[in-house]
This record gives structure tokens, sequence and C-alpha cells, in this order.
């Protein structure tokens, strides 16, 4: 309720504002004295209300109206004692009284309408208060606020009210109390108004206008505007800045309006970035932090908005909201550029030629949202590179050669910088080192360092003795001691490729270990034949090793003489002088305890074979003891796991091994001593109930699990201090506890009659250990309290003809502390008017009971036939559960009979019809107008909404639609919401009911009824495509029009042609392996196909897929609805693509009938070993392929793809098969022999007849080729042959023995070494011309070495160069051609002049 105003005035004589006015009641009651007024109207009491507050009996006041009247000296009435004139007067602030006859004037012209009444007879009852304070808080059925009327002839009043507003509130007819009957809210309506009506039954009823004012509770929590709050800030954004602002706005007025803002998280990374951000009291966001598009690209801010607090039903409550804050960063150019793939390393021959690309560098600009453009330079000067300053690729501009090279390795500091400048004016560029290396040829042999490889100075000088040792009947394999013999050839790559052996006269016992080296590596002789190696034989082995570079025929060998020792071995084993060690140990002694100083074995080996080391087995016993491994001494190794309880008791074998590995053991017995290290346990839990009045008596047992028989484990009991300790006593050495006196169950203060004591149990170790146990006693209770009532008596009042009303509740309480003890039931006293009545027990708590009186339900009390309109009844409490009753407990009660009257009102049918009402607010203010009827003449019908049920088809929609409609209480039904949504709810249910204020018996609301609102759709929704999980995979060759290679699946929440979709393909793009994207048209068709409130778009091949692509398919659906506007959505789809590369081919012994009839057996045994998907392309016996060197009858193309996109070629299925021997078994059964790339699709017949033709020709073309070649050469053989004559001639001159030693000319078919000449098989001058260069055609013949491939590292990204001096048939190789041929295809291929040979 509000505050009391500041003078407030409730009586009919209305006081002045100013107060200062004496109030003289003598004068107008005086001059009333002399009418014929009624006795009763003159000793009426009424009531004043100062302006502070107080009342004042007006009994002052009828005293001098009395007074007055036995003054006037009429017949029968006598004089009171004391004044005729007695005054009632407010005395001044200052102290003195005045008076004021203008003001008793107007006061007498007050009283003219009581004079009026009391003339006629009876006056009307005033009622004057005009306004009231109710919360808007106030619970329904709670006290708004008192009408209070005045009536001096004390008639019985009857209330009232009616009004606008009246529906808010119910009064009750009598005492004027009035409920409020319907929710208030002041933000809808802060000022109330009704009419307040009061009756005497006499006079007219007298009305008043009362307002009612809302007083502000905390009831809104702010609500944000201007919603969403989205925002894009660039990176650099200043720290402190203001980068956005909210507001929120409270409806509720004073504290509970002001509204504060607070972040309570951020995303992404709500633990770093929550400081990263803070917020104004005015609600601007301001950037605590620097921000990084590298780091994030978005942030999203949860703000929360509370206001000052206010009270709420009796609580202070702080109101809450939150909402969010999207922000996207901007990215700044701020980052300098990267180098992608770092680091850089590449090869290069060295000869080769100027331009030759070495490899390419690339940098990208890590402001991905700028994207600068990038140049490059090389900063290191005087290197044999140059750079593109666009591409970055990387040229060899000076020729290369190795050994001018201060290093093979070249290091490149290459610098990319952007085009333009960063946010700070600065240019923006990074560095990175690339490392080029120059390959070498074969040009040098092996040689033996005397060295370790890991510390060999190769270049110091190499030697060819070496010494080792080894022992007599080493085992085969076992190497040569004390040899570190390296071999290394300084070469590169295969030209550092070379093989070992061994000769000399002790080769067959040895082994030369590797017996291939690359480069360089550690060489070891190894046994071979162990019998050999015999001390008794030879004390000193010797064999040669020689080291063979094949590929240097000139200059290929090394050798190194190997001197070996033979060392004896060793023939004791040590020996203990006793078998078996008894020793003890105390339990619980501390690491490094020793023991036993000493238990020794002996070996009459000498030196290091005789040297002796200890041991414990078996392993786990080590975790406890351990021994000295020279002196044999025993310790304690961890003290904390000798328990002797736990153990008492260990054995062990001591093992003893000589220098030679010989070993010899004997037996260890070690005994736990015991110590007192176990407190007592105590056996059991001791719990005991005992009757009050009675002695307890128990024995405590327990155990003590040291040693027995010893004080360790002797026990002794006593009672610890507490609150029960003194009650009880225990025998020391047996346990045995007694009470001291009976238990008094009243004297134990716990509710549940527990008494705990504590006792310790110890035992008599040094030092002594304890234990306690509680032994809790609980008390019975007995039944000696009898119940008593809460009042003396009590006064109810009842509706007449209302069977089974409750009428009211009595309380009465017992003492006692159990429940049965403190049960109470109720029960009438037999007398008069007590069958009338029910009464019915309820516990409310312990000992805590009520009767709750109820009429009879077969009884019907009539007001009108009692003879008394009350009863007197003897209500009776007792204790009938118990084994002993106590005494009873009565108290009267009197219940009064209350008169009554009417009936229910009743809902039109009519007005019930089905209201349809469109989504998204369209409509607003009233839409229907519910109707009711109410027999009674004299009705006031206000209709009140009891629940409202959401519905979205048959399913529940919980609260979605609370608040959307508004059911007045004249009936009319508003549109509250412009939220209606039709896809969260398409059927609004609302119970209602309609009340008659003025019903005073039976019910007076009508039966609950429903009126059904229909929600109408409106295509408001936009397709939303699900997201996609897996990976689409399209393999072109076996993928025919019409073949469904991937799938979308959208929905859309509007109903009828709103939400039905239709899929489309907006755009088809290849994106290669290499980043190139290429666009395509008609590649791809899509279906539409309904699936349970969904739609499935089929993503199918229109058209052929070109097999020979590698990338991915990126496809453009689009998702739209059939009704205007219409709403799209799009989505990409990733469908890669396996091209013929991945095809493989897998021959089968079998036929094909047979691999045809087992294909899902192989596919299931390929799928198990791969873990791929296995698409079979065709199936065909081998007339239709290539040859085979196997017995193969049938092929298998097929296809290995995995849900990634990715797929194994032939290589990667080899491998796969070959690691799993189960898979590989399986499909060996199957018939697998071969596996092979696969072949190119098999052309048509109109392809096959055009290759024909074009065979043919060719076949035609070659023919002439070739019989032009065979003129060509046998011109040259012609020729050759009258060279060669030449040259015989001048041999016949030519002595040997001038000739000079060297190796051949290159670049000519001269030799200086004997025998060099392939032809004549004589050694040549080669000072002299023997002529053969006189045509450029036997510069170089068909079968020559002139042009050599080197492979080079399968890393460096090199294009293939054929490099020839002279044009010959591609047809025509050599052997060495051929060999390297067979090998994987190089990668580099370039001119070595230096190995350039004559024709063999």
């Amino acid at each position: 309720m509000s505050a009391r105003p500041e003078c407030r005035i409730q009586s009919f004589l209305k006081h002045s504002r100013d107060g200062d006015a004496t109030t003289s009641l003598g004068s107008p009651f005086q001059r009333l004295a002399n009418l014929p007024v009624k006795k009763s109207f003159l000793m009426s009491s009424l009531t004043f209300t100062s302006c502070q507050g107080e009342e004042v009996d007006s009994h002052l006041a009828t005293t001098s109206f009395q007074a007055a009247v036995d003054a006037s000296g009429h017949p029968g009435r006598r004089q009171r004692s004391g004044s005729a004139k007695t005054r009632v007067q407010r005395q001044h602030p200052q102290g003195h009284s005045h008076r004021h006859p203008g003001r008793m004037a107007w006061r007498s012209l007050a009283l003219l309408p009581f004079l009026l009444a009391a003339v006629s007879g009876n006056t009307v009852p005033i009622l004057n208060v005009t306004i009231f304070y109710v919360p808007e808080d106030l619970e329904l059925d709670q006290l708004a606020f008192q009408l209070k009327a005045y009536d001096l002839d004390n008639d019985p009043l009857t209330y009232q009210i009616g009004g606008t507003d009246a529906f808010y509130f119910s009064v009750n007819s009598t005492s004027g109390r009035v409920t409020l009957r319907s929710s208030l809210d002041r933000e809808l309506q802060a000022r109330l108004t009704i009419i307040a009506m009061v009756s005497d039954g006499v006079n007219n009823e007298v009305s008043k206008k009362v307002t009612i004012i809302v007083e502000d509770r905390n009831d809104n929590a702010p609500v944000f505007q201007r919603l969403p709050y989205n925002a894009i800030i660039p990176e650099n954004t200043a720290v402190h800045s203001i980068i956005y602002s909210v507001f929120a706005n409270d409806s509720d007025t004073g504290n509970a309006s002001k509204v504060s803002y607070s972040i309570e998280e951020v995303i992404p990374d709500n633990m770093n970035n929550l400081q990263l951000f803070y917020i104004l009291t005015n609600g601007s966001v301001v950037l605590n932090g620097s921000l990084d598009y590298t780091k994030n690209t978005f942030y999203q801010i949860k703000i929360l908005a509370q206001d000052g607090g206010g009270w709420l039903h009796n609580n202070w409550t702080v109101q809450k909201s939150f909402t969010y804050l999207s922000l996207t960063i901007k990215d700044m150019p701020n980052l300098d550029p990267r180098f992608l793939n770092e680091p850089y390393s590449g090869s290069v021959p060295e000869n080769c030629d100027l331009g030759t690309t070495v490899l390419t560098v690339t940098a990208m600009d890590q402001d991905t949202g700028v994207k600068d453009s990038i140049s490059y330079t090389i900063t290191n000067a005087s290197v044999p590179f140059v750079i593109n300053g666009t591409t970055g690729t990387i040229t060899v501009s000076e020729p290369l050669d190795r050994e001018q090279l201060p290093s093979e390795e070249v290091l490149l500091e290459v610098t990319a910088r952007e085009e333009h400048l960063d946010i700070h004016g600065k240019v923006a560029q990074t560095s990175t080192l690339v490392t080029i290396l120059v390959t070498d040829v074969n040009d040098n042999k092996p040689q033996f360092y005397n060295c370790s490889l890991s510390s060999c100075n190769f270049s110091a000088s190499a030697q060819n003795s070496f010494t080792g040792s080894i022992i007599e009947h080493s085992s085969t394999r076992l190497p040569v001691s004390n040899l570190n013999i390296v071999a290394y050839d300084p070469d590169k790559g295969i030209n550092s490729s070379f093989e070992l052996s061994l000769q000399g006269p002790n080769a067959n016992a040895f082994t030369v270990f590797p017996t291939t080296i690359v480069g360089s590596g550690e060489v070891q002789i190894l046994v071979q034949n162990s019998s050999l190696v015999d001390y008794e034989i030879s004390h000193v082995m010797v064999v040669q090793i020689i080291a063979n570079d094949t590929g240097n025929p000139t200059d290929c060998c090394s050798t190194a003489t190997v001197t070996i020792d033979l060392i004896d071995s060793n023939d004791h084993i040590p020996e203990f002088p006793q078998s078996t060690y008894n020793l003890s140990v105390m339990e619980n002694s501390p690491d490094g305890t020793v023991i036993s100083p000493n238990i020794t074995a002996y070996d009459p080996d000498s030196g290091v074979l005789g040297q002796i080391t200890y041991q414990l087995l078996p392993e786990n016993i080590r975790n406890t003891f351990t021994v000295n491994a020279t002196t044999g001494a025993l310790l304690v190794y961890d003290g904390s796991l000798l328990d002797r309880e736990t153990r008492s008791i260990y054995y062990a074998n001591l093992q003893a091994r000589d220098g030679g590995g010989l070993v010899g053991t004997t037996v260890l017995e070690i005994t736990v001593l015991d110590a007192n290290d176990m407190a007592p346990v105590v056996i059991g839990s001791y719990f005991i109930s005992v009757e009050e009045g009675q002695n307890v008596s128990t024995q405590i047992q327990a155990i003590d699990n040291d040693e027995p028989d010893t004080c360790n484990s002797k026990l002794g009991f006593m009672i610890l201090p507490g609150l029960f300790s003194d009650n009880f006593t225990v025998n020391g050495d047996t346990g045995e506890m007694h009470s001291k006196e009976p238990l008094d169950r009243e004297a134990v203060e716990d509710e549940r009659g527990q008494m705990v004591v504590t006792v310790m149990v110890y035992d008599h170790g040094e030092p002594p250990l304890n234990t306690t146990v509680n032994v809790t006693i609980t008390v019975g209770d007995l039944n000696d309290n009898i119940p008593v009532f809460l009042n003396q008596s009590y006064e109810f009042s009842v509706f007449e003809d209302s069977p089974g009303s409750f009428v009211g509740e009595v309380k009465a309480t017992d003492a006692d502390q159990t429940e049965i003890n403190s049960r109470i039931s109720f029960r009438l006293e037999r007398g008069s008017g007590s069958s009338n009545f029910l009464i019915r027990s309820t516990r409310l708590g312990p000992g805590n009971y009520s009767g709750q009186l109820t009429v009879d339900p077969e009884t019907s009390l009539d007001y009108d036939t009692l003879q008394q309109k009350f009863f007197t009844l003897t209500v009776l409490a007792e204790n009938t559960a118990a084994d002993n009753a106590g005494d009873k407990a009565n108290v009267s009660v009197t219940v009064h009979i209350l008169d009554v009257n009417d009936e229910s009102p009743s809902v039109l049918p009519g007005s019930l019809q089905d209201v349809s009402v469109a989504e998204n607010g369209t409509q607003q203010g009233l839409i229907h107008t519910l109707s009711a009827f109410d027999p009674d003449t004299n009705h006031s019908l206000v209709f009140e909404e009891l629940a409202v049920a959401c519905f979205k088809g048959d399913s529940s929609a919980e609260d979605v639609c609370w608040g959307w409609f508004v059911l007045a209480p004249n009936g009319s039904v508003l549109v509250n919401s412009s939220d209606i949504d039709y896809e969260v709810c398409d059927r609004v249910l609302l119970t209602l009911r309609v009340e008659d204020l003025y019903t005073e018996k039976g019910n007076r609301y009508s039966q609950n009824e429903t009126l059904r609102i229909i929600i109408i759709d409106v295509n408001d929704n936009v397709p939303v495509f699900e997201a996609i999980s897996e990976t689409f995979v399209v393999v072109p060759e076996i993928s025919p029009v019409e073949l469904q290679v991937a799938t979308v699946k959208a929905t859309d929440a509007d109903s009828g042609l709103g939400g039905t979709i239709t899929f489309s393909i907006v755009s088809v793009v290849l994106v290669e392996d290499n980043g190139a994207s290429r666009p395509f048209e008609n590649l791809f068709g899509v279906s539409t196909t309904p699936d349970k409130g969904a739609y499935i778009g089929s993503i199918r091949v229109a058209s052929n897929l070109d097999e020979s692509l590698k990338g991915q398919y990126k496809v453009t659906v689009e998702a739209r609805d059939g009704e205007e506007p219409v709403h799209r959505a799009q989505t990409v789809l990733s469908i890669f693509t396996v091209d013929q590369s991945y095809r493989v081919r897998l021959q089968f012994v079998t036929t094909v009938e047979e691999v045809q009839s087992n294909s899902e057996n192989i596919k299931l045994a390929l799928t198990t070993v791969t873990k791929a998907a296995v698409y079979v392309v065709a199936i065909r016996s081998m007339e239709d392929t290539r040859d085979t060197h196997v017995d193969a009858k049938s092929v298998m193309e097929a296809y290995f793809v995995y849900s990634n996109g990715t797929a194994l070629d032939v290589n990667d299925l080899s491998i796969l098969i070959q690691s799993d021997p189960v898979g590989l078994a399986e499909l060996v059964k199957l018939g697998l022999a071969v596996i092979g790339p696969g072949e190119v699709t098999k052309p048509t017949k109109e392809v096959e007849l055009i290759g024909i033709i074009a065979g043919l020709a060719a076949f035609l073309i070659i023919f002439i080729l070739i019989m032009t070649l065979v003129l060509v050469l046998t011109t040259r053989s012609y020729k050759r042959k009258l060279n060669a004559m030449k040259a015989l001639k001048v041999a016949t001159t030519f002595n040997p023995a001038t000739a000079q030693q060297g190796a051949g000319i290159p670049g000519t078919n001269q030799y200086n070494a004997e025998g060099a000449n392939p032809m004549l098989n004589h050694p040549l001058d080669p000072s002299h011309d023997l002529g053969f260069h006189e045509d450029s055609i036997s510069v170089t013949s068909v079968n020559s070495l002139d042009e050599n491939t080197v492979n080079a590292p399968a890393d460096d990204n090199f294009e293939v160069e054929q490099v020839k001096m002279q044009p010959t048939d591609p047809t025509d190789k050599e052997v060495l051609v051929a060999a390297l041929d067979l090998k994987e295809p190089t990668k580099i291929a370039y001119l070595n002049t230096t190995f350039t040979t004559t024709d063999l």
C-alpha cells in the first residue's frame, strides 16, 4: 500500500488543511439537541483520523451531543454530570486555541444531511476515501485496499465496486475488503478508476469514484534497441577507440530504469579475448587491445544489460537481458610477405647450359585481405644465378664448374618485396635462403682411412695397412675388434658407389661387410668360418680388402692389408663358499641399511676374465634389496616395502659374473623382523538401542596385526573426554563398557535421542599406537506428554448449503520426542450440531498437527430454518497411536452459518468460432469479440484467460505463442505482438472462462471454453541447406549420363508453395591440381525429390566427363521456393574427379568367367587390403590387352578411390598389397598374377579404322626411311673400311714401344693406351692424325656413348632435355643406354663431353 497522504480526513467532519483551527462540537450538537432525533443516532460512534494518522474515538463528540440534548430540558432525560457544553479542541501549534466562526459555519452546514436524515429517521452511510496505492506485483487474491464507510445508525453495510477497471478487483460485500483478481501492470496502465458503492439497506446506494495508483515494481528487464548489432572495423583501430554503441531501455521507473552494461563473453577464445574489449556506462564498446586479422577475422561479443535493481514480490531483484555484437575485422597491409614451402633447395649439374631453370620460389602477401603483388631479387653478389623478378624462377647465368666453386652448395639470399608500402609507410619485404647443389661426375677411386666414420678427415693421407684382434672360435658374423677402417670415394651419388671383397691367405675364414658402399662407410671384417679362427693353429691371420669402383674402369681399385691377432678365451665359472645364506632385517629399515657386509665368490681366471660383478635375481627383488656390484654387500633398497605383516621372509639368488660372462649363483633367505607399526583395528560397529530408564552394557572388540604375544600386539581401552563420557565406564584390559546409571531420554538434547561415546584402543609397543571407535546409544522415548491446543478457542464461518466445505483449522502440539508418541488425532465430542461436521487430522511436523473441520458431505445446512445461526462444538485432541495413550485435550469451536445467493455465467457458443490471423503482425488490434450470458438480472461479467496452448501441426510448440494475443475483460481478443510466426506455431488455443463478479452462491465462473486461433502462413523464410559431411568423388570413365554423383538437402520452414523447393545448378568450375580454374556448362544436372519435410537435390552427370582432367569440380547449387516473394539460397559442392592415370590393370591366371563369378570376392579382398572403394572398369581376356610374361588368361581394370577424393596408382596399390600377407594370399588364391598400369580407353571401330589407315601410311614412310638409311650406312661403312686400311698401313711402320700411356682423347676415336683401337687392336700414335675426320659424318657413330644421362635427385623440378651433337637414329641404343632406360625416367639430361668415346 502507498504511504498515507500528508493530511487525510476520514470522518464526516472535514478539518481544514492548515491544521490551526479549533474544532468545537458544542454548538452544532446543542442545536441538534432540540430536534426529535433517535437515541441510536446520539449513541453512534464516529472515527476521526488526524493529519498525523492517529484515530480519535468520537465518543467525546457523542458525549457533547448527549450533554446538549440533556440540557435542553426534555422530560425523561437527565443532565450528565459535568458541563453541558463539553468541547473537543485541537491545540494550535503555538499552544493557544482560537475560534473561527466562519469555519464553524461550514462545519454546521456539513452536518445538514445528517440532520435531515435524523429528521427522516435514518442517515445514509458515508464513504469519503477517494485514492489508494497498490503495488503492481501484488499477488492474486491478496488484499489490495480496504473500503471503509460509516453509518451513524450502525446499520449493516454492503459494499460493491463497478466501473471500467473494476474487473481487476473483488470486494467482500460485508467487510469491504478488496482483493486483487487480475494482475496489474503499471507500464500498461498506471492509474485505475473504479466506482465504490455502499448501501445500508435502508437509504439509496451511495457511490464514489475511487482512484487506484499502481505503484511501480522492478518487473521489466532492459530491452536492447535497434537490433541486430553488427560492425566492420579495421584491424589497426587504435586502442581505447569506441567501436560501437548499444542501447537498452527499461520501462520501469527510478533506480530500476537505470541500465548498466557489461561484457559477459567473447567468441572465439573467450579466455584470452575477454579483456580485448570493455563497455562504458553509456553502452559504448571500447577496444582494449590490438587486433590481428591473422588471428581472428570475426568476434562475437555477448553484452549484458542490467537495471539498478528494485523490489519485486518483496525481494530485491535485478533484471537482466543479453544480446550479441558481431564484429568483422577488416584486413590492413601491416604484415611482410612470407615465402611458401620453405626451405628451398635444388640441384643442377655442372657444365649445364646457361638459362637452365633450377627452381622457383613463391611468396605471398600475409595480408590475405589485401593480396599485394610481389617482386623478387637476389641480394648477395657474385653468384652464377639470376632470378625472374615476377615469377621467382632461378636460372643459371654463368658457366658452372664444380671444382672451381668454393663449395658445391651455393647459398642464395632471395628477397620478396610488395609493390605498395604498408600502413606505416615502410617497404614490406622478407628474405629467404636458397641452397643450390652443383652435382659431380665419377672421376675418383675409393681409398681406405684409419678412423671412425663420424670423425674422419678425408683430406689426410689414405692408409693401406690395418691391425685388429678377435677371440678364437668366435661365432659366425662376429666382427674383428679394434679395427677402424673407413672406405671413402669423394664422388657424389651413384658415382661414389663401389664394391668390397677379400683376398689373401686367410680370406676363406673371413668375409667383408658391407660388400657395397655409396660414398663412405665403415668396413668390418666378419668371421665366416669359426673353425678356421684357431689360436692354436695361428696367432695371427692376414687378409686383403679390395675396393673396386666399377663405374671407373680406368682407375678402379684400392687394396688394404688387415693383420688379425687371435685372443685366447675364458674357461672358469665363479663359485660361492655356501650354497645358502640365512639373513635378517628389521621391517621399515631405512634405505641403505646393510644386511650383510660381503658375500663373495671366487674365480681363478686372471685379468678381466677373473673380475667378478654381483647381481640380485629375480629382477623384482631389486625393488626391495640391492647388492654392491663389486663387494657383494647386501643392502636395503626401499625400506617402505619391508612390512612383516605383508611378507615376513624373502628368497633371492645372488649371481656372480666374471669378465668373460660366466655365472655362478647362491641362495639368500632374508627374514623380516617385527616393529610396532600397526595400529589396533576395531572389529565391527557399535550402535545400541535402549529404552529410557535402563542400563547399557557392551564389549569393544579389537585386534592388532603386529607379532602375536608381544607388547606390540597387547591392547588397552579407555573412554575419551566428551559430552557423555561421565555417564559410562570401560574395563582397560577387556574393553567391557557399562553405563553408570539408568539413562534418561529427556536429558538427551539430540532429537534422535542418541548418545555418542568415543573409546580409544591402544597397544603397548614403542611408540604406542591407537585408534578410536564411536559407541552410539539410542535412548527410546516414553509417552508422557498430553496434546496442547495452540488457541484457547476457535471461531469460524461457512456458507449455507455447502456440503463438504472447509470450515476452519485447529492446531495442537505434543512435546513427546518420537513420532508415535507425539502423534495427535482429533475428533468431535458428541453434542448439539456435531453430527453436521467432520474433522480430519493432518501432520504438519514433528509433534505438530492440525485438525481440518469440514461440513459433512451428506449434510446441507439451511440458514433460514436454523434457530441459531451458529454451532458450538467441542474438539478433542488425543494420542491414540502410542501403547499407553495419554490424557485428552479439548477446545471450543464456534461455527457461524452465512447466507449466500445465485448461478454461473456461460460463454455463447456462437462467439467461439475459429479466428484466422496472418503471421508477422500484418493484423493488429481487435480480431474477435467474445459474448457471454448470465441468467441473473444483476451481474457483472468479466472474461479471464486461463491458459494458452501453442501447436505446430500435431505437436506442441511449448510457450512460443505466449503473449501473441490478449483477452480483454470485455471479451475483446487483441493482437499483442508483431512476432507471430507460422513456422513455429500454426494454431493457438486460448482456454478462457467468464466470471460473474456478483455471484455469491455456487460457482461464479463459467465452464472452461476454448477459442482456436488459426495462424495463416506468409512466405517469409529462405531455403536452408543442411551441412554436407561427406566427400563426393566421380570416376569419369565409369560415370555414364544420369549417374548420381552427389546430393544436397534443404528445408524451407514455410508451408504450401512457399515451402516447396526447386534445385538448379548455377555454375560448374573445375579447379585443377595446379590451381587453374575452368568453367563448364551443362556438365551436371540436378533433380528435386521431397523427403519427409525436406527436399533432396540429386546431382547427376548430364554429359560425358573428360577422363584426362585432374582436380575437383566446384558445383554451385541454388535452392528457390515457389511463392512470391521468391527466396533463394546457394551452396557449393566439391566433387573430386579421378583421371585415367589412376586406372590399375590386374592380370589373373583364371578365365574371364571365373573372374566375373569371383568379382565380389576379389573386390572385397582388395577393399580389405586398401580400405578404398573399388570401381571395376572392365573384365576381359588377354587377347584384348598387351603381351605379358606370365601365363595370364584375363585382365581386370579398376580404380581405387578413397572417400576424401584421393586414389591409388599402381605403385601405391602394389605396396599396400605386399604389406598385407593375408590379403595377398587371398588375392593369389583368387588368381591374381600381375599388377600393372591401366590402359587407355578402348577406341571405337571408327577410330580403329582410322588408326589402321594411319598405321599403313606410317609403315610406308618408315620403310622408305629405312631404305634411305641403309644406303647412307653402306656408304659410311665403305668409307670407314677405307680409313681402317689407311690406319693399318700407318700401323705397320709404327713402333708399339714408343706409344704413350694414358686415357682416351675425349671427342675422338684416338687412344693413347695399348690395344685401344677396337678395329685394329694396335696402339696408335696420338700425335698422328689418321684422317678420320675428313667428313663430318664420322665425328660420331650410330652406336656411341657420347650422350650420357645422369640421374638427378627426385625432388628437383627439372625438365628433361635431350642434347646430341648430331642427329642420330632414335631407334638405335647402346647396351648402357638400354640399361639406363630400365631405370625410372630421369629428370635431367645433359651433355657430358668427358665421356665421349668412339664406336665399339
